[in-house]
């Protein structure tokens, strides 16, 4: 495949994902307990009185935006960390942030610490305990002022042992309402009402996205491994920190605002692979763009499958996901 057949397929790539994007907006928008035809949409945003109005910029617009940063990020982070440990089966919770986002809430709960801070308190208390955690895994990562990207998978996955153990801890020894605010924190929300954390999320998504892409040519050597990597003139140890940092500090923002919203960091990435190719000019912006259908179309399904009711986002998300990556996997062996 030449060049211009190279671009050729990316450009139609790109555009079918943003018409898939358009198209998942717009069935947010219209899906719910107060259905909205599409056709009334514009008339809906013209009457600021209504209940309708009231229902698109106050529920299903926030929930729209923050679908798109946090699905996006997910994704997006997924499909870089796969690339630099050339692992397929890695996503941005193997590293204990998630454990250590978990962990940082359920103390606030129990210690009803959220009663005191306000609402940015929640959110508050996971990323600084995901922050611990991407510390922890950093430095206990170096060995002798060596940075060790295999030794920080080990390490990531045992400190997510134990954060996840002492909120089981916390869990046992706490009240059921405690037990329960938890559990449906663990299960992953849209629901955020705060517009100043939705505008983080969105804009700190899009800056990641933006940074990451200036990393496109080195995770491309970076698939090769790091030794031929370095053989081609990149700087791995920089590289690898600065995204790692970036990736971790994205991830535990996520994690703090939503919740913990399973595989989309694991199979979005496989699947557009599978559409776009590995190169990551490409598979950076179309992961992104995968991920943020995939959450919004999801979070349609939490809102109506049992309407009025709501399923937790994170339900839907393991199992359709789980589902996807068992797909995938098995076309991948008969390959």
């Amino acid at each position: 495949m030449n060049l211009q057949q190279t671009y050729y397929r990316w450009g139609i790539t790109i555009s079918v994902l943003l018409l898939l994007l358009c198209g998942a907006v717009l069935l947010s928008l219209s899906s719910g307990e107060i259905p909205i035809r599409l056709s009334e949409l514009f008339a809906v945003l013209q009457n600021k009185s209504s209940l309708e109005y009231s229902v698109l910029t106050n529920i299903r617009l926030p929930r729209i935006l923050l679908a798109f940063a946090v699905g996006g990020t997910l994704s997006m982070t997924g499909a870089i960390l796969q690339g630099i440990y050339r692992n397929p089966l890695v996503e941005p919770y193997t590293l204990g942030i998630s454990g250590g986002a978990a962990l940082g809430v359920s103390l606030c709960i129990v210690f009803h610490l959220h009663e005191f801070g306000g609402s940015f308190m929640l959110p508050l208390s996971g990323f600084v305990g995901a922050l611990i955690c991407i510390f922890l895994v950093y430095f206990l990562s170096m060995a002798k002022g060596i940075f060790s990207i295999n030794k920080m998978l080990l390490m990531g996955v045992m400190i997510s042992f134990i954060a996840s153990s002492s909120m089981m801890f916390l869990m046992s020894i706490s009240n059921s309402d405690d037990v329960h605010s938890i559990i449906f924190w663990i299960m992953g929300s849209l629901d955020e009402s705060n517009s100043g954390l939705i505008d983080l999320m969105v804009y700190s998504s899009i800056g990641g996205l933006m940074i990451a892409y200036l990393f496109s040519h080195q995770l491309n050597a970076l698939r090769l491994g790091e030794q031929s990597a370095r053989h081609l003139g990149i700087n791995t140890g920089f590289t690898i920190k600065v995204l790692f940092v970036m990736l971790s500090l994205l991830t535990g923002l996520c994690i703090s605002i939503a919740g913990i919203i399973g595989f989309v960091g694991l199979i979005i990435p496989h699947v557009v692979k599978r559409i776009s190719g590995s190169d990551y000019r490409i598979l950076l912006p179309a992961s992104f763009m995968g991920g943020s259908i995939f959450l919004m179309l999801s979070d349609v399904v939490a809102r109506t499958i049992i309407s009025p009711n709501e399923l937790p986002i994170g339900v839907i998300t393991g199992m359709v996901g789980g589902v996807l990556f068992l797909v995938v996997l098995k076309q991948t062996k008969s390959q």
